[in-house]
């Protein structure tokens, strides 16, 4: 049988009375495949495995403890064979074709009235790939277009709302990492790749809205420092509006939604409204920045905790000890009063101090000073958001950092070299 002989084609089993004859784990494996179709599955053979007869115990399906009959084919619309015997395949095979019925042929592709393709399912969209007649060279197709469907390589967006499915809109709030398009995550990059709406921040994986079919509404609500062009209570009500006509919602945010990104209030938004949430957690820049400069946020003999904060915050309640890492987030604006109000606390002002801009992109720059120094560096070098901005002793470890920040009590290990081109600004 070549390939140009085949027409693809889906059955729908529902309800239908169908026959496997076999009883080995072919059989079983079938028989379970025509049970998730809703077939009405009758299984002959002489023996049966354990999962098929745990299957007829439960009274889903029914099994006849005998040798295959040439009436067992009458009213069936459906036949599968898998006794292992060549020969009662061929002889079910062929009364099958003399009622006109169809039978896949375990014994001899070749000459079978129909093939079972290698089948995965990734969220309704079910995958059936034949593979002239190479079971492993299917299963290995099968499994690449549904890694790239899991993914969000390839398009897995409705385009025809079934009767079922209108007036179900949802909303995910996903987050997109640091900037950088691969420290996405793949449920995250999945669902972007089947949404109707995208509410995009400034921040985050930019780069994949380009990606977007041209018929993807992408509404910006991005923030900067002292500017929110749209307000938080704005944004809450387009998600809700956008979901309850029906469409799937992607709220598109930089690092994690629920690391002072807002996730919660979005999410508790929501679901008062009626409206189904999904949060998908992203890479947070709070860890992944200073980590894209060779900063650890904790390391043997440097730090064992960490602290994360706005530079809008007040900082009288964070230890104020070299060895429990400080991470600013979006805190170039207020740099100077935030290291005062730490010197203030008692951290030394020769704790060491790191400023990464633009983790993960092309652009990259890295300052590096001590509390001290940090703000006239910052200012001197034009530093800006988005920043992330560490203090701590943790410093010492990036390859940026001067040599006379590193003693063989901090050089535990040799950190990563960074991914990224970077500019360094260190002390004198």
């Amino acid at each position: 049988m070549a390939i140009q002989d085949i027409y693809p084609t889906a059955l729908r089993l529902l309800g239908r009375p169908v026959l496997v004859v076999g009883g080995g784990r072919v059989a079983a494996r079938r028989a379970k495949g025509l049970l998730d179709a809703g077939a009405r599955v009758t299984v002959v053979a002489p023996e049966a495995t354990a999962a098929l007869r745990e299957l007829a115990d439960a009274g889903l399906l029914t099994w006849e403890p005998r040798t295959y009959r040439s009436d067992d084919v009458d009213g069936v619309w459906f036949v599968q064979t898998a006794t292992g015997d060549p020969a009662v395949d061929t002889a079910v095979a062929s009364d099958a074709e003399a009622q006109r019925v169809w039978c896949v042929n375990a014994s001899d592709h070749e000459s079978s009235a129909a093939w079972t393709p290698a089948v995965a399912v990734v969220d309704d969209v079910k995958i059936a790939v034949n593979a002239g007649g190479d079971p492993r060279r299917a299963m290995a197709l099968r499994d690449a277009v549904a890694t790239a469907l899991e993914s969000g390589d390839l398009p897995l967006r409705r385009r025809r709302i079934s009767k079922d499915s209108a007036h179900r809109g949802s909303v995910a709030l996903v987050g997109g990492g640091p900037g950088d398009t691969g420290l996405i995550t793949v449920r995250g990059r999945r669902l972007l790749g089947q949404a109707d709406v995208v509410v995009a921040d400034r921040l985050g994986p930019r780069e994949l809205l380009n990606e977007l079919a041209p018929d993807v509404r992408v509404i910006e609500v991005g923030k900067t420092p002292g500017h929110h062009p749209v307000p938080q209570a704005d944004i809450n009500r387009i998600l809700v509006e956008e979901a309850l006509q029906g469409h799937r919602v992607v709220r598109l945010k930089g690092g994690d939604p629920y690391v002072l990104g807002r996730g919660g209030e979005e999410a508790e938004f929501c679901r008062q409204h009626g409206v189904e949430v999904e949060v998908v957690s992203g890479v947070t820049s709070a860890i992944s920045v200073p980590a894209a400069a060779g900063i650890p946020v904790t390391h043997r003999g440097l730090a064992k905790g960490f602290s994360v904060v706005t530079g809008h915050e007040e900082l009288s309640e964070v230890p104020a000890r070299p060895d429990h890492t400080v991470v600013l987030l979006m805190g170039v604006g207020q740099l100077r009063e935030s290291a005062s109000a730490l010197g203030r606390a008692g951290l030394p002002r020769d704790t060491p101090v790191g400023i990464v801009e633009n983790g993960y992109l092309p652009d990259q720059r890295v300052t590096i000073g001590t509390l001290g120094t940090i703000a006239d560096q910052a200012e001197a070098a034009g530093v800006a958001n988005p920043a992330v901005i560490v203090i701590g002793d943790v410093v010492r470890v990036s390859p940026f950092a001067p040599s006379h920040f590193k003693t063989a009590d901090y050089s535990t290990t040799s950190p990563n070299k960074p991914r990224t081109s970077t500019t360094r600004v260190l002390t004198p």
